[in-house]
């Protein structure tokens, strides 16, 4: 096994916290490319072709505060945590998944299903091992849907999976799907989003982004 147990939270770093703009810092290396080849089509859903490259940038920041971690595994279950998007019905991803009690939607626990059915499908072929494979799996399982944690490499992709939201480019795009102006899902990332944070380099790449897209977005303001 890779995975490593889950510290008390909100984890401490081990190594340097960089809370520039993750623009400056886009995802590094080819490695992950064939994967990337491989879901094409399931990034054209929900945004995920913004979304997932965006939260791979701050996957690979958090694992370089916690260089204790398994890069790979926290780098490709990223990738591939949402792709199971793709394979819903597409018009419910809007109308269930973002209303109402959106955490329990029965469309939220299908696209975790269907996104570990595509991480068994696309890495053995790619090399990926089978254990390896199923530790993937186990972190995409759930990751919309349980509370908790289970492993350090699973907080690190939980809080890269909700670090993107506070981009502008996150702003733009989850405001709409709340149905909410972006002043006011600023507000939500604020009070609710970031006490979910499980790392303190986390917690704080989220003020640092926070900040950044209400003075570019004038939130004080157009409200």
């Amino acid at each position: 096994m890779t995975t490593h147990p889950l510290p008390p939270t909100p984890i401490a770093p081990s190594g340097t916290i960089d809370t520039s703009p993750i623009a400056l810092s886009p995802a590094s290396g080819v490695e992950l490319d064939p994967i990337w080849a491989s879901i094409v089509p399931e990034t054209r859903a929900r945004a995920n072709d913004i979304h997932l490259p965006v939260s791979l940038a701050f996957a690979e920041r958090l694992v370089a505060a916690h260089p204790e971690a398994d890069a790979l595994l926290v780098r490709v279950a990223i990738v591939l945590h949402d792709a199971g998007w793709g394979r819903v019905d597409e018009s419910r991803i809007l109308s269930e998944g973002f209303s109402g009690d959106w955490r329990k939607a029965a469309i939220r626990f299908e696209h975790e299903k269907q996104g570990c059915e595509i991480a068994r499908e696309v890495l053995p072929p790619l090399g990926y091992d089978e254990e390896f494979v199923e530790e993937v799996v186990a972190i995409i399982d759930g990751h919309d849907t349980r509370k908790e944690a289970h492993s350090l490499e699973d907080a690190l992709m939980r809080d890269a999976d909700r670090l993107w939201r506070f981009d502008h480019a996150g702003v733009a795009l989850a405001a709409g799907w709340f149905k909410m102006d972006p002043a006011t899902y600023c507000s939500r990332l604020r009070s609710a989003i970031i006490p979910e944070l499980l790392t303190q380099a986390g917690i704080e790449m989220a003020l640092a982004s926070l900040d950044r897209s209400e003075a570019l977005l004038k939130t004080d303001i157009i409200r």
